[in-house]
């Protein structure tokens, strides 16, 4: 089977289930930011040295590779493949729990940076944040699993805890955001 198939060439794509639609679709481009996040996850991951932190984001690349699907696939069509449920949300709230109940109180704004690993993981947070908003910008068009907002919205949060987590095992400091005066 050859990599290149030569059907998108015009400018569309196929969704699961068959239609066809423009690469330039609200659709394709919330999948395509699913998809940037996750091959950040997996740059974070490559610059990971804590087995624990980077099991969890092997994990979370798998239920973004569902998520990626979940959108690919227009809701009316049924189709046997995994939707994100309020199970995943509640699975990224425990997490978040877990860690942020590990750091010290959060007292002023940071700014994204530290460890090598904490970057990226900072970086993974601005695209889910992106994702986010190509999902809220679909929706607003089309009927879309409304799990998939609430993960990304809870991702976000847990790679920012992540970040701070990294830094702290790693004894990094946290860059306090101190404003200009003006």
């Amino acid at each position: 089977m050859k990599i290149y198939t030569k059907t998108g060439d015009h400018g569309e794509t196929a969704l699961y289930g068959g239609s066809r639609v423009s690469k330039a679709h609200l659709r394709v481009a919330a999948y395509g930011a699913v998809d940037e996040l996750n091959a950040q996850l997996g740059v974070a991951a490559v610059y990971l040295e804590i087995p624990d932190l980077r099991q969890l984001v092997l994990q979370l690349q798998a239920t973004l590779f569902e998520l990626g699907a979940d959108l690919a696939t227009p809701q009316e069509v049924r189709a046997a493949l995994p939707r994100v449920s309020p199970d995943d949300v509640a699975a990224l709230e425990a997490a978040i729990d877990r860690l942020d109940a590990a750091l010290p109180p959060l007292r002023n704004f940071i700014l994204p940076g530290g460890a090598a690993a904490a970057a990226q993981l900072q970086l993974a947070r601005a695209v889910a944040r992106r994702a986010e908003r190509e999902v809220v910008a679909l929706g607003g068009t089309e009927a879309v699993n409304p799990q998939v907002q609430i993960y990304l919205n809870r991702l976000s949060d847990l790679l920012f805890v992540l970040a701070r987590t990294v830094n702290a095992r790693a004894q990094v400091p946290e860059a306090i955001w101190n404003p200009r005066p003006r």
